[in-house]
């Protein structure tokens, strides 16, 4: 997968190319910062008629919201979604090519956002060579099959808890700053409200100079 040029920062810069026992199957794993006013693209080569899924979620900043685009090598768009949280969208590649993919936080003016997005292309390939024979699978072979269907599912859960977990320690986080701001700034207006009344004490019991005037006969 390449990935387009722009001013967005990387967070976790590594991607993930994994190819699944020996299979067919690809997929790309990222998550990056998003800047306010940015764009960021990326682009995968895919062969005709492989089954491709795009899963992405905002982790942090603002509404938790982002632009998603994907265009075919021709530019025609395959999805266009505005201000989405999250969401997954699964498609068979109608001709070879480059297939482009765009994050958007253009509406933004202030905020960044770090999103997380896993890219998978291919189909899960069989466990056994001879999975899908006619004759029953042995009860090893079952076996094998039911605990590598146990593993995806695990490491599917994995990934949503920490996504998860990322968002409520940003929002933990952010809730702590708004708390301390609170904090000093009612620190300081009891610091205010303390010393008026101290200088206003202070003045009824403080003496009066009385002035006399003397008048002349």
């Amino acid at each position: 997968m390449r990935r387009a040029r722009a001013p967005a920062r990387l967070l976790l810069v590594p991607v993930l190319w994994a190819q699944l026992l020996c299979g067919s199957v690809w997929g790309s794993e990222l998550t990056f910062e998003l800047p306010d006013n940015a764009k960021q693209c990326f682009y995968e080569d895919i062969i005709v008629g492989t089954k491709c899924t795009l899963e992405f979620q905002v982790v942090t900043g603002g509404h938790y919201d982002v632009d998603c685009r994907l265009e075919d090598p021709d530019g025609t768009v395959l999805y266009k979604e505005m201000k989405k949280q999250y969401d997954s969208f699964t498609f068979t590649a109608a001709k070879n090519g480059t297939y482009k993919f765009c994050f958007s936080n253009e509406f933004s003016t202030f905020t960044h956002k770090t999103v997380y997005f896993d890219f998978q292309v291919g189909d899960d390939p069989p466990l056994f060579p001879n999975e899908n024979r006619v004759t029953a699978l042995t009860q090893m072979e079952s076996a094998c099959v039911s605990i590598h269907e146990a593993l995806k599912s695990v490491i599917d859960y994995q990934t949503h808890f920490r996504l998860r977990e990322a968002q409520g320690r940003s929002r933990a986080e952010d809730l702590n700053t708004r708390v301390a701001f609170w904090s000093i700034g009612e620190a300081f207006i009891l610091l205010v409200v303390s010393i008026s009344q101290v200088v206003l004490l202070r003045s009824f019991f403080s003496d009066k100079k009385t002035t006399t005037t003397r008048v002349g006969s």
